[in-house]
């Protein structure tokens, strides 16, 4: 098994002891992303389709990393403190992709790491 570890200095640097994603024969695991911002360190935060897209740019910010884009994109995670912000969290989560969109759950949780609203993973593949 080849494991390369991916890491993109246009995402924020992970809070703990895991990698931006890992690449195993093709198969690329991104480990969940929050609305961080890379280059201020800041939380984007108030607005739940600015955090959301924060979070897609993050994931996007990795996947150009192992040379993928969200077309490459099998499977998805979406997880949100609150469901009735399902419907502004898919509306931006949808404009990354261009149709063959992945399969894709959706959970509520009752908080997630740095406070945030959303974060997501993603497979992708080759």
């Amino acid at each position: 098994m080849e494991k390369k570890i991916i890491t993109s200095k246009n995402a924020p640097e992970p809070i703990g002891p895991y990698s931006h994603a890992v690449l195993v024969n093709g198969t690329l695991y991104v480990s969940g992303q929050v609305p961080k911002d890379a280059h201020t360190g800041e939380m984007v935060t108030g607005d739940i389709k600015a955090e959301t897209k924060k979070v897609m740019e993050n994931l996007q910010a990795i996947l150009a990393e192992a040379n993928m884009d969200f077309s490459h994109v099998v499977k998805t995670t979406i997880f949100c403190v609150n469901l009735g912000d399902f419907a502004a969290i898919n509306e931006v989560y949808g404009s990354f992709f261009a149709g063959n969109y992945p399969a894709r759950e959706t959970v509520q949780v009752v908080k997630l790491p740095l406070n945030a609203n959303v974060e997501i993973s993603v497979i992708a593949v080759k």
